[in-house]
This record gives structure tokens, C-alpha cells and sequence, in this order.
């Protein structure tokens, strides 16, 4: 028998965590990062509702943070079963969980450092360093796309191409139930079809449990509109102007994604000569992994590199990895684009560019991410009035815009595409990785698909007997 307890992304976007115990052996479905308030967040991620050291085996979707961010925690606190991804994901982790636990650590001692301001006894820990980073990086077993591996006698697991980001998988799980066969899909995230650089989310068919994300099915992402148009009317905005146009953007999949569209305006010599700076050491390792894993790109990506035209170069751009430079392009002035870490707005250099363009209208903030519940992105998304960065209040002055085309998931149409080719035999179906709106939304698609059993989770909420 088999039973399924959700720890995280319940009726939230973050933290991702799915776990399936099955004949005695518990096995979880990613290990992300819980993200938000920092207070919130930092509770949560520093406790786990089960023994970590009683887990078996990790499967990831991706190398997001938010579904892989914890996993060095989970070593810290007794994991040592494998880790099973594909090799873009491993890779992309071993940079992202590095870069995550010198984050963690600087966080600890500045909170330490306040502490001892205010003459309180300073106690706060990172939730993990580089040494549970080696530890977790030394557990991966690397799968390719459609391999199938036992992960216990009569448990079997198959990846298969998501269409999210660089590596990113679905989770397929076969096993018998009542001496039936019986398979199990957790799409992790799952991309929209038709996207530049990857390629098409892979369906399987004959499901009968499904989990699936939930982000954007509440909506239709807007008619595709010309994405390269939209860039150069900023461009030419603020090369008018003199001012900033800084784009949050997540290190993995959307800072590639921008160069890509970038690189042909500029190729195409219709731009205004103006610098375009990469803010993000990790945004350049990623860019590299993805031209190391090119065979994980699509046909047209992979032969357009193969003639030796790189989509993620071009003449006006520079990566900055030095801090140096990064604190010298914020003091320069505009015009420049700015591209930098992380997404959400919810640490990394791109919280100083922030603070330092928002007071000015007439700078951009360009939106192209999901901006959870809690995050600085949100609230700038929202278009407050005042909003805070490190605990001091900001006036937001600058321009708000957003290209939404450039989601990495898939909207309502594109989920109930990929729902409709999981064959008829869908029994029960479980909707996580969206807030509740778009949680409920999910279930309401999957009803009307006439699944019988649909469930929005809450976290800690078991299942038993699927």
C-alpha cells in the first residue's frame, strides 16, 4: 500500500517536498526551499516534520531552489540514501546549493550581528554549509530521460523531459496495488509547449495518481506577443533617458532565455548601443551548463550552436561576478539593463539595484517571473506604494512593467493539454506548487476532465491507500 504526505508546496508555490511510503521504504518527491517573509521561511526550513535519516531515497524534478534547495539540510540532519536527477539537474545543483549555503551562512552571521547590536545573545545557525553541500553532492545518481531504475523490489522510477528548465524531469513511478499495475506522475514544474531553448514537456500515458503543479491554472498566459518588439522599446527607453531598466530574473532557465532574446536584437544590429550586464556569478555558471548540456536544448537550439551561433552571447554584453563590479555598475549611471538575481527579488545583488533604481520614475523594473505570496517581488509587482528591502521602507517610483509570455510554466491551456494525453485511467489526482486559488482552479480542470478523486492538499495532510 502506498501513501503520500505533502511537507511542502501546499497551497504555496514553494518548498516542494512530496513524501511516498511504500512496502516500508520512504522516498521523497524534491526537497525544496520554503521562500518569503524571512521570518516564516526560516522557521520552516529549519524544521522537518519527519526523521530525515528514516528517508530512503530523494527524486528530483529540477534544480530550482525550490525543489532542491533543502536537500543539503536533509544530509545535515541524517539523510545518506541516493539521490536520483538527471545530469544537467546534478550539476546545475552542485552550483546552486554551493551558492545557496554561502547565502545561508552570511544571513546567519549578519542576524548574529544584529542580535549583538541590540544586546541580545546571538543564536541564529545557517540551515546548512558547503560541507552538507559535498555530502548531498556525493548521494546523486544520474538518470537520462526514460531510464527506468528500481528504487525498492516492485517500485520502479522513469524520468521524463518537463519542459521547465536545463534537466528538469517528470516523476514517474510504477508499482502494484491490490496485484494491479499502478503508476504515479508528479510533474514537478511543467514548461509550456513551443518555447525557445527546450524542448516540448514529455506526456506518459496509462496514469493513474496524478500530482501536478498548479502555478498559472487560473489563467491563459497572454497572446505571445513579439518578445524581441517589447525588449527593444525598453532599450530605446532608457538609452532616451539615461536611466535602468533592471530585470529579476532567476540564475536557471529565464536569465538564458533573456539572452537568447537579447542576443538577436543585438545581432540584428537594431538596438541602441547600450551595455546589458549579467548581475549574477551564478546566472554565468548556469549559462555555461547550459552550453555543456546542450543535448538537453532543443533541435533548433542545438543546431544553431553547432554552426557556431551562440544564443547566449552577444557584443554589449558583460558578466559581472566580482562584487567590485557589481557595486561599480550600481553607482554608474544609465543608460544599462541590468539582468540579476534572484527572481522573486528575495536576496542575491539584485535587492541593491533594486533599492537603488525604485526611487527614480524614470527608471524600469521589468517583471518576468511567478512572484510568490511574501516576496519583495510581489510586492513590487503589486505596485505598493512603499515597499521594504532589508527592513527599511522604500518609496516605489520607478516604472513597473511585465512580459509574461516568458513563463517557464505551463497556463491552464497548456496543463489541460498535457493532462489530456496521461491516457483515461486517471483515478485520483492531487494539486500542489500553486496558492490556493490556483490550487482549486486545478481541481476544478481535472473534475471537469471526469477524475473522480481530486484533492487540494494541505501540508502535513496524509493519503493513504493510492
Amino acid at each position: 500500500m502506498a501513501t503520500l504526505l505533502f511537507h511542502g508546496a501546499a497551497q504555496t508555490v514553494t518548498g516542494s517536498c512530496v513524501e511516498m511510503d511504500w512496502a516500508g521504504r520512504r522516498i521523497l518527491l524534491d526537497c525544496g526551499l520554503f521562500q518569503g517573509r524571512r521570518e516564516e521561511a526560516s522557521g520552516r526550513n529549519q524544521r522537518f516534520s519527519f526523521d530525515a535519516g528514516s528517508v530512503d531515497a530523494v527524486v528530483l524534478s529540477h534544480a530550482h531552489l525550490d525543489h532542491s534547495g533543502r536537500l543539503p539540510a536533509l544530509v545535515r540532519n541524517g539523510f545518506r540514501g541516493p539521490v536520483y536527477a538527471t545530469l544537467a539537474t546534478r550539476d546545475l545543483c552542485d552550483m546552486l546549493l554551493r551558492d545557496s549555503a554561502r547565502l545561508q551562512i552570511r544571513d546567519a552571521e549578519s542576524r548574529n550581528a544584529t542580535c549583538v547590536q541590540l544586546g541580545i545573545s546571538p543564536s541564529f545557525e545557517p540551515l546548512y554549509d558547503e560541507g552538507d553541500v559535498e555530502r548531498a553532492m556525493t548521494l546523486f545518481r544520474v538518470l537520462e530521460y526514460a531510464e527506468t531504475v528500481p528504487l525498492a523490489p516492485g517500485l520502479n522510477l522513469t524520468l521524463n523531459d518537463a519542459g521547465h528548465v536545463l534537466g528538469s524531469a517528470t516523476i514517474c513511478l510504477d508499482y502494484s496495488r491490490d496485484g494491479k499495475p499502478r503508476r504515479l506522475l508528479f510533474t514537478g514544474d511543467v514548461g509550456q509547449g513551443g518555447m525557445p531553448l527546450l524542448r516540448d514537456p514529455v506526456p506518459v500515458s496509462d496514469v493513474a495518481v496524478l500530482i501536478t503543479e498548479s502555478t498559472y491554472a487560473d489563467r491563459c498566459h497572454p497572446v505571445e506577443k513579439n518578445i524581441n518588439a517589447q525588449l527593444l522599446e525598453h532599450l530605446s527607453y532608457v538609452a532616451r533617458n539615461q536611466s535602468k531598466l533592471v530585470i529579476p530574473a532567476f540564475s536557471v532557465g529565464r536569465t538564458q532565455q533573456l539572452l537568447l532574446h537579447f542576443s538577436e536584437i543585438f545581432k540584428d544590429n537594431v538596438a541602441p548601443d547600450i551595455p546589458v550586464y549579467v548581475d549574477s556569478p551564478m546566472a554565468r555558471a548556469a549559462t555555461q551548463a547550459y552550453e555543456i548540456h546542450r543535448r538537453f536544448l532543443n533541435s533548433e537550439t542545438q543546431a544553431r550552436m553547432a554552426k557556431g551561433d551562440n544564443p547566449f552571447t552577444f557584443p554589449n554584453l558583460s558578466y559581472t561576478s566580482k562584487m567590485g563590479e557589481s557595486r561599480r555598475i550600481q553607482v554608474d549611471p544609465g543608460p544599462m539593463v541590468i539582468i540579476s538575481a534572484s527572481g522573486m527579488c528575495a536576496g542575491g545583488r539584485v535587492m541593491r539595484h533594486i533599492r537603488d533604481v525604485i526611487a527614480d520614475p524614470v527608471n524600469i523594473v521589468l517583471m518576468v517571473e511567478f512572484q510568490a505570496k511574501g516576496t519583495l517581488g510581489r510586492c513590487i509587482a503589486e505596485g505598493r506604494d512603499i515597499v521594504q528591502i532589508r527592513g527599511k521602507n522604500n518609496a516605489l517610483k520607478a516604472k513597473i512593467h511585465f512580459i509574461d509570455t516568458l513563463s517557464g510554466h505551463a497556463d491552464s491551456q497548456g496543463l489541460r493539454a498535457f493532462f489530456g494525453k496521461l491516457g483515461n485511467n486517471i483515478q485520483t489526482a492531487f494539486c500542489v506548487h500553486g496558492e490556493a486559488p490556483q490550487c482549486r482552479a486545478t481541481a476544478t480542470l481535472l473534475s471537469r476532465l471526469g477524475i473522480p478523486n481530486v484533492h487540494v492538499p494541505v501540508s502535513g495532510q496524509p493519503f493513504e491507500d493510492v
